[in-house]
């Protein structure tokens, strides 16, 4: 493609290195992206309050698409834009179906609010109930324990009792993938989507056609970039449709077997700088 108009990366696993850092090469490409005006966008199934510290280790301060497309986050504004949630009756139902087929399954909910990120009122941003275990724990320099670790355990009526960007379900003995069909089996017809960012026995489910792909077109809208010209990276199934949206979809060598499938190119790992190779070439 010609020089890209916007350029949107995955965090985890393409942006970051498997010491999640922002390596010199990445972040130097980073900024040549940035210094010529073109957008770069952060497109995460992190929700907003995990994104600052990989903003500002990659000196960006522009938009992020938080929670797998259900959350618009101003970086620099400290804001959230926009929100589509699941109600609270979504996630009892979809909590009570999948137990008739799985019992030992846990769930959590992730929660945000439009507006700053730091207004009084906002139920707790992450919820679970006893027995979930984040496989990730804390991200790095993100603060411990409460609402940012997997310590805010509460009554499982609390945890789907309040509206959710995500909800989110562990089995312990299951790869995410064995998860994820198990629940395409029993959720058929709930028009939710289903997906998953680790393979370690987690998947996240969001509201009807709300992905990645649907976050990132509301920035594009704002910034008015026709999807043609937006390069975009990834590295598992809650990057599929933002890959097949975008003008020039490029799955890292690391990446899962879907993406690798629905990939226009496929580049190096992220332990190589995979982006930053192929953004070498216009920035």
């Amino acid at each position: 493609m010609d020089r890209p108009k916007l350029v949107a990366s995955d965090v985890d696993g393409t942006l970051l290195d498997p010491l999640e850092k922002v390596t010199p090469r990445t972040a130097g490409v980073v900024a040549r992206v940035v210094a010529s005006g073109t957008p770069f966008v952060l497109v995460t199934g992190r929700p907003p309050r995990w994104v600052p510290p990989v903003a500002r280790a990659a000196g960006l301060t522009g938009y992020a698409v938080c929670a797998n497309g259900a959350t618009v986050y101003d970086i620099g504004a400290e804001e959230i834009l926009s929100v589509r949630g699941l109600s609270p009756m979504q996630l009892h139902d979809v909590t009570h179906a999948l137990r008739k087929l799985l019992p030992d399954i846990r769930v959590a909910a992730e929660r945000t609010a439009v507006g700053p990120v730091s207004a009084a009122g906002v139920p707790a941003a992450f919820a679970t109930e006893p027995g979930f275990r984040n496989p990730w724990g804390n991200p790095r320099d993100a603060p411990e324990g409460g609402m940012d670790g997997e310590n805010n355990e509460v009554p499982t009526a609390e945890v789907l009792g309040h509206p959710a960007t995500k909800l989110l379900i562990r089995h312990h003995e299951l790869s995410s993938d064995e998860l994820a069909d198990a629940a395409g089996s029993v959720l058929n017809g709930a028009r939710l989507e289903i997906t998953f960012s680790t393979n370690r026995g987690l998947i996240e489910l969001s509201a009807a056609g709300v992905t990645k792909a649907t976050g990132l077109s509301e920035v594009c809208e704002r910034l008015d970039v026709p999807a043609s010209r937006v390069v975009a990276f990834g590295d598992m199934p809650n990057d599929v449709e933002m890959l097949r949206w975008a003008g020039h979809g490029v799955a890292m060598a690391n990446a899962h077997h879907d993406v690798l499938a629905t990939a226009d190119e496929i580049t190096a790992p992220n332990s190589e700088d995979g982006l930053a190779q192929v953004l070498e070439r216009w920035f």
